[in-house]
């Protein structure tokens, strides 16, 4: 067991442990992989409490490195999966629990995979998640944290809480409001599975190594999606399409997927919305009627969705 002096008393990894872990597997956080290891006990324990975690939660931790999370999390919940595409970190994983947690080891299942190939099912190209998991709580990799996020909301209808520590631009961005300078795609794709809120900012010196941005917490609670019958794919593609070019109207953004401007127009209106308003004025809701109103306009003509 890796003991170093700065151990938390309740079992969490305190600074010189993370360090001598790595040091014994010899990990050196790559940029790639987004590797930032949380080094601070209160962190972790503020993230557990922000998600308002129960009893009964099956939690899936998505990157969990040396376990400085996955510590936190294990006494309070029924079950924790550890999602870590690294070999090495999810190899060591259940030993460090066992060293410091015995009683809870119980609980953790790790998985050797990537979260952006997760399934609620296996098949030949995914890696399948049992217990379904009803909240996911992770301090992700910044370069894959919206996507990571989007996929799993998608993937497991059962995840119901979300709470993620991401880079604070990206957790400005999913937490930002119709108006705001900073809603964009990932605004309004988060609002389709979940409200969302921002949790607060953590800054760099609980990490190591030492990040050059400072990340923040972001909690989501999953809801019924907009009515809408085109579905959430197509919904989807009309916000990418208003979002490619953000100073543009959406009858000028949206005027090559309706097929010209005019075809456009004539979708924005039979939506009820504002052709010369712009995609980060829009709420999920408005982007599912013009997905509808597309969908019945192509349909009038003949067209495939």
């Amino acid at each position: 067991m890796v003991t170093t002096g700065e151990e938390a008393p309740d079992g969490l990894l305190g600074g010189g442990d993370v360090r001598a872990l790595a040091v014994e597997l010899g990990i050196r956080p790559t940029k790639r992989l987004g590797q930032n290891f949380v080094t601070d006990p209160n962190t972790v324990r503020r993230i557990v409490r922000a998600a308002g975690l129960t009893r009964d939660d099956v939690v899936l931790e998505v990157g969990p490195g040396l376990g400085s999370l996955t510590l936190a999390l294990l006494p309070h919940v029924a079950a924790v999966v550890a999602v870590e595409i690294d070999p090495v970190l999810a190899g060591r994983l259940p030993t460090t629990v066992a060293e410091r947690l015995p009683a809870h080891a119980h609980r953790l299942t790790v998985l050797q995979a990537d979260a952006l190939r997760l399934a609620a099912t296996a098949d030949d190209a995914s890696e399948g998640v049992r217990p379904f998991p009803t909240a996911l709580v992770a301090n992700l990799p910044y370069n894959v944290a919206v996507p990571v996020v989007l996929h799993l909301l998608e993937t497991f209808p059962s995840i119901v809480t979300v709470l993620v520590m991401v880079q604070k631009e990206v957790a400005d961005r999913l937490a930002a409001a119709p108006g705001s300078r900073t809603y964009g795609v990932p605004s309004v794709k988060a609002r389709w599975f979940c409200d969302v809120e921002s949790a607060g900012q953590v800054g760099t010196n609980v990490f190591w190594p030492t990040p050059h941005v400072e990340s923040g917490l972001v909690r989501m609670r999953r809801h019924e999606p907009p009515d809408s019958e085109a579905g959430r794919a197509a919904v989807f593609t009309v916000v990418d399409a208003a979002f490619a070019q953000r100073r543009k109207t959406l009858r000028s953004a949206l005027a090559r997927l309706c097929g010209s401007p005019a075809e456009a127009e004539q979708v924005l209106r039979a939506a009820s919305v504002d052709s010369s308003r712009r995609g980060e004025q829009l709420a999920v809701e408005d982007f599912a009627r013009i997905a509808d109103a597309l969908a019945r306009s192509r349909a009038s003509h003949g067209e495939s969705a």
